[in-house]
């Protein structure tokens, strides 16, 4: 089982759970941990689509991070 115990946010609390377990299953547990990703490299993991990255993008743009390019 993941520890969860990492300093950093978790995700939006609307973030739908296929998109929870997609990313949780890929190793991101902190908003801050999806800045070493690239948008593409996300939407490429079975469970996210265009409103989980829409949700993730404001909640990384709330806390001044962006998504690798």
């Amino acid at each position: 089982m993941p520890e969860n115990n990492l300093k950093g946010r978790r995700f939006p609390e609307k973030l739908a759970k296929p998109a929870l377990r997609a990313l949780e299953g890929a190793g991101y547990f902190t908003i801050e941990q999806l800045a070493g990703a690239t948008e593409a490299e996300l939407l490429d993991l079975h469970g996210m689509g265009p409103n989980a990255m829409a949700k993730l993008r404001k909640a990384m743009a709330d806390r001044g991070l962006t998504f690798k390019v």
